[in-house]
């Protein structure tokens, strides 16, 4: 498969070569092997507007064919890591009857009437909805076309078009072996007069669905071929980077540039309302340049706001705010038992994708051209048609492949921002975000205070359960339209309102409070889920202890009749081992159960903690039902980076606050796991004839509630906050004083050490 490509060349002569080029140049032996084989045919490069052209056929949103051969597959999905190009090419092309070396792939234009995402309500790609959405949405689509270019076929030879058969875009009429590939037909199907509706496949004729196929974007990062938004270059173009106010609702009052301008290669310094960028020939003239502003800013209303404060305030609001009811089932007041409480608190989060954030805009008297990796590329014309004044007809996106998206790149705050510059002066310019400017002006998980209870009879089984939320809401800003009748975002009651668990007195609510003016919110991967399950999963294991139950059997216990979240648990904790024997001192293993995005999840996590309280994972082994599989090697490579995302986040990120403005400033205080660190994982695939659901973002779900759950199980130390505590774990003060006298300071286990030990 490829994606095809408006070549762009250098205006200002040939660039300093990049380290991209230098894998390309030195990655020739790898790219070998990956394109002597089938796959062959693939290549990547940027993408070009589907409007490029008239194709021959083009029945409808999703599929052109043209009478040179060629197939292509308007995506309206985005690709960012996911394998949403596989995945979509793999749907149209079984129902088309192509290969996938078949397909040429064009992400689509800005247009909600054609290209928005019905579970979304928007054009939008986020919350493991692109192959629920595409299931059948492009299934159909290849249908038709199929149906179209068959009839066309049969017309022409005057024969009965059951009589023929295609395969890999070439029309056969069995009796007489005659052919017609698609080229040939193009031009006839589209004078066949549609049908109401083609037939699908049947599961049981499927060539491609289902089975393990190379992603088709593999070959191009392994030679360094394939773009990302910030490879772009147009001709004549300049490079910007920017500071915005490091508190929330701040502004800028003044800036001395003269330093600035003397740096070689600074062109412009340009003033916005919260932020500074300097323009410069290339990157490091405009940093250079940005450090040397002398800048004066207004701090605002939150110029002093603290992390300690925001958790004061939404336990306030916890305790004295109006709560709206999620879920009410019986009468929770009254039931009599033994009473289980329990208070949570998470923390805010920045999605730090590797690719940070980047936009290369040209604005011009008649029009304006961005290139940018957008979840949302309509929005992304929205704001560019607000900042210049220009109808929207005259805002041209061209949307790139993402470096990681998590939830952040559904926000175009950061196209905003670059518009605004790019309007300032008259060439094209590539604004890029530092690393520092990234984590520091996110739009940032919001942080939740849990307050949650269960009430156990005398057989330790649960009979009321008690769960109320306390944190912001995204939908609130990002769709209104979308929140309840009663003000209910259904987000924050996400695995919570709906639990894989018998209950049968139960009440889940919300009690909304937002972030300070000025601190904005966004949704990180995994969306509600990712708080609600670690808060239940947690809880029930909580459960399970006061009960003095098995955690595995307590929640067999609750299923009832739930088969596919018995199935996963049953799968998981077999394949896992749970209760073959004791595990050695400070060794646990932890489970976690949900059913994130219409699939069904279970992980069980083994760790090991010292008695200095440093963790290691040993092993991970999930079951999944996510419905029919697209395909498995897709399923497994999600599941296994987020759980490494998950993972990261319960270990060591958290953003805090002090004086208004974000701690962390880079990877160095903002953490992720290193592959020595990464525990073998397994994933167990059940095999489902339901309708498929989400994978994407549900392991990052599990992965929190898992390992902590492991923690209690190797040091009955349970931890009710994220990220984890280490000095918490500690087995007794003698050992750790023994631990740091006998240390060198990269043994220490500290936050400081750790950033040691990742700069050896």
């Amino acid at each position: 498969m490829a994606i095809r490509v408006t070549p762009v060349e250098d205006g200002d002569g040939p660039l300093n070569p990049s380290r991209r080029e230098l894998i390309k140049r030195g990655g020739l032996v790898v790219a070998f092997i990956w394109l002597s084989g089938p796959m062959r045919a693939w290549g990547m490069a940027e993408t070009a507007r589907i409007d490029q052209g008239q194709p021959q056929f083009a029945p409808n949103a999703f599929v052109r064919v043209g009478n040179d051969g060629s197939v292509q597959l308007v995506m309206p999905s985005i690709e960012m890591g996911q394998g949403a190009y596989t995945g979509q090419a793999t749907l149209l092309a079984e129902e088309l009857d192509v290969g996938l070396d078949q397909i040429t792939v064009e992400h689509a234009p800005p247009n909600r009437k054609l290209y928005s995402n019905p579970m979304l309500g928007e054009q939008a790609t986020g919350g493991s909805t692109t192959i629920r959405y595409c299931w059948s949405t492009l299934r159909n689509a290849g249908a038709a076309a199929r149906y179209l270019l068959v009839s066309a076929a049969a017309q022409h030879w005057k024969v009965d078009p059951s009589q023929c058969t295609v395969a890999r875009g070439v029309v056969t009429h069995a009796p007489s072996g005659r052919t017609l590939r698609y080229a040939e037909l193009a031009d006839a199907a589209a004078q066949v007069t549609p049908p109401d509706k083609a037939p699908l496949k049947s599961p049981s004729d499927f060539q491609l669905i289902g089975k393990p196929l190379r992603r088709v974007d593999t070959p191009g990062k392994v030679d360094g071929s394939l773009p990302f938004g910030i490879d772009i270059r147009v001709p004549g173009m300049k490079v910007a980077t920017v500071q915005a106010c490091p508190t929330f609702g701040g502004r800028l009052v003044s800036v001395d540039d003269t330093r600035a301008r003397a740096v070689p290669g600074v062109l412009a310094v340009v003033k916005l309302d919260n932020a500074v960028a300097v323009i410069g020939e290339h990157f490091w003239a405009a940093r250079q340049g940005l450090d040397a502003l002398d800048i004066h800013w207004d701090r605002g209303a939150n110029g002093k706001l603290t992390t300690e404060q925001l958790f004061k305030d939404l336990a306030e609001a916890s305790e004295h705010g109006t709560p709206i009811v999620g879920r009410d089932v019986g009468h929770v007041d009254g039931v009599s038992g033994k009473l289980v409480s329990a208070t949570y608190q998470l923390p805010m989060l920045a999605h730090a994708t590797m690719e940070p954030i980047n936009t290369v805009v040209h604005v011009r008297p008649d029009a304006c051209e961005i290139w940018v990796g957008s979840q949302v590329p309509a929005r992304c014309v929205d704001v560019a048609t607000k900042i210049t004044g220009l109808p929207a007809e005259r805002i041209v996106v061209h949307n790139q492949y993402m470096g990681g998206g998590f939830g952040r790149r559904l926000f175009e705050d950061s196209v905003e921002q670059a518009v605004a510059i790019a309007k300032q002066v008259d060439y094209p310019v590539k604004v890029i975000w530092t690393r520092e400017e990234d984590i520091a002006q996110d739009r940032y998980r919001p942080a939740y205070y849990d307050r949650i209870s269960s009430t156990l009879d005398g057989q330790g089984k649960p009979v009321a359960w008690t769960h109320r939320t306390t944190g912001a809401s995204v939908l609130a800003t990002f769709a209104p339209s979308a929140m309840g009748k009663n003000g209910l975002d259904p987000d924050l009651v996400e695995c919570a309102a709906d639990l894989p668990y018998e209950m049968p007195n139960m009440r889940v609510e919300w009690v909304r409070h937002d972030m300070p003016s000025g601190l904005a919110v966004g949704w990180w991967r995994g969306v509600g889920s990712t708080h609600n399950v670690f808060v239940v999963e947690s809880f029930v294991d909580e459960l399970a202890h006061a009960a003095g139950k098995d955690p595995v059997a307590f929640r067999k216990s609750m299923l009832g009749d739930n088969p596919r979240a018995l199935a996963v648990l049953e799968l998981a904790t077999q394949k896992a081992g749970w209760g073959q024997g004791a595990l050695p001192p400070r060794h646990g293993r932890g489970v976690a159960l949900a059913a994130p995005f219409g699939s069904y999840l279970c992980v069980v996590v083994d760790v090991e903690v010292s008695p200095q309280g440093e963790i290691s994972l040993r092993r991970a082994v999930t079951a999944v039902d996510c419905g029919m599989v697209v395909n498995p090697n897709t399923v497994e490579a999600q599941i296994q980076g987020g759980l490494v995302f998950g993972w990261s986040a319960a270990l060591y990120s958290g953003i805090t606050l002090k004086d208004g403005a974000v701690e962390q400033r880079n990877f160095n205080d903002y953490r992720v796991m290193r592959l020595n660190q990464t525990p073998p994982m397994e994933v167990h695939i059940v095999h489902s004839k339901e309708q498929p659901g989400g994978i994407g973002e549900t392991a990052t779900v599990m992965a929190m509630p898992s390992l902590l759950n492991a923690v209690f199980a190797a040091t009955g130390v349970r931890l009710r906050t994220l990220p984890i505590d280490r000095s918490a774990l500690v087995s007794d003060n003698n050992a750790l004083k023994a631990a740091l006298s006998a240390a060198t300071p990269l043994d220490i286990p500290s936050d400081v050490a750790s950033v040691a030990r990742m700069l050896v």
